[in-house]
């Protein structure tokens, strides 16, 4: 089960870096004629989010090519054994997969909105169709649900670190966003929040 494992997780998040942050943001790219990772590179409390963002994805990454290479010294030192179960194993894996393929479906029906951070610039529409008529934020839930199913897959006080970090990190991002939301498009989004909860 371990060998399957550290194959499965490493290629896991490079198809999810690739497809929901790569892919998608070269699409948009191309259609809108900018680049839609917008976080700013500031010292502002905003680029600070998006610079331990960074860092946070970069860890992750490296976290997962590291146990490739030496899964059972990470399980032996950082296992944190009773939630070593085959059952747990196999639900995490179908978390993480679920997730890939939810965030992918609200990306989808973002279409041209879809941005890494927040785009003062253009005005985007809001989408309140689709995944969005039950989250306001399925793309970050969907992140949530991947590192929720890494933790049940691979338990170890590492993996705990990066889902409380990025809970953190996506909590401040999602009050951000809300925030700048209100302001663009008023009583629109106001009743949209009312109507919609924040993740689930």
């Amino acid at each position: 089960m371990t060998d399957f494992i550290s194959v499965f997780i490493p290629l896991f998040f490079i198809l999810f870096f690739l497809t929901a942050f790569f892919g998608k943001s070269f699409i948009v790219s191309k259609k809108i004629g900018k680049n839609p990772n917008v976080l700013p590179e500031d010292d502002s409390a905003y680029g600070l989010i998006g610079r331990y963002f960074k860092l946070t994805l970069l860890f992750l990454f490296i976290y997962t090519v590291v146990f490739f290479f030496f899964p059972y010294s990470i399980l032996q030192n950082c296992s944190i054994n009773f939630l070593e179960n085959n059952t747990i194993k196999y639900f995490g894996m179908s978390l993480m997969i679920l997730s890939l393929i939810w965030v992918l479906i609200a990306q989808f029906q973002m279409e041209n909105s879809w941005r890494i951070g927040i785009d003062e610039e253009l005005k985007t529409e809001l989408i309140t169709t689709g995944l969005f008529k039950y989250s306001r934020n399925p793309i970050f839930l969907g992140m949530l649900m991947s590192l929720t199913g890494l933790f049940m897959t691979l338990p170890t006080f590492i993996s705990l670190s990066f889902f409380i970090i990025s809970n953190i990190l996506i909590q401040i991002q999602i009050r951000l966003e809300e925030e700048f939301l209100l302001k663009q498009h008023g009583t629109y989004y106001s009743e949209y929040k009312k109507k919609v909860r924040r993740l689930i």
